[in-house]
């Protein structure tokens, strides 16, 4: 069996589009816990904040980070609050290895920008107001997302944070956790 990773950090920092590209070059299956949180609830993020308040998703958010599978070869995209309630950063360290996608505020305020409204119920706020609001969530999350096994800081793509686990993980066991295989 092979430890899961779980790719934390902010909204927008990267985690989903990274994580399936991560799990192509590792040959893993990627879920993005805010899709799995969704299909459960039969609702958008946005309307279980709307209609249930942000203490409700929490709740269930952290049910369904429990109800992944362990050693299952997972590439797991958090929300980016998933660390910071119910424990959830224990519970990561615990049942895998994590990943934090640290980008600064004013980088993912031009990525919140250009996406669309309402997929981010924290940051559906007037285009002035996002930069202060990310300021605001990043520096209040800093600490936790900082306890994760490995930090990139900046952009970074799927071959180096690859490279970055296989530097840090492989060396510790018997057999290699991570493989880069080449069809040349």
């Amino acid at each position: 069996m092979k430890k899961n990773i779980f790719m934390l950090g902010m909204p927008s920092s990267g985690k989903s589009t990274l994580g399936k590209q991560l799990a192509k070059l590792l040959n893993y299956e990627f879920i993005d816990l805010d899709q799995k949180i969704e299909a459960t609830a039969g609702k958008k993020i946005a309307e279980i904040f709307q209609m249930e308040g942000e203490e409700a998703f929490r709740k269930l958010e952290a049910d369904q980070l429990r109800k992944i599978p362990v050693e299952s070869q997972l590439i797991i995209a958090t929300g980016g609050g998933t660390p910071c309630f119910h424990e959830g950063m224990q519970y990561i360290k615990e049942n895998g290895w994590s990943v934090f996608l640290d980008v600064k505020p004013e980088k993912l305020a031009e990525r919140v920008k250009s996406s669309k409204r309402g997929t981010r119920p924290l940051l559906d706020v007037d285009d002035t107001d996002v930069s202060q609001r990310l300021i605001e969530t990043y520096n209040s999350r800093i600490d936790i997302y900082r306890q994760a096994d490995i930090t990139i800081e900046g952009d970074t793509d799927a071959e180096t944070i690859l490279w970055i686990l296989e530097a840090e993980f492989a060396p510790r066991v018997k057999i290699g956790i991570l493989c880069i295989c080449s069809s040349s």
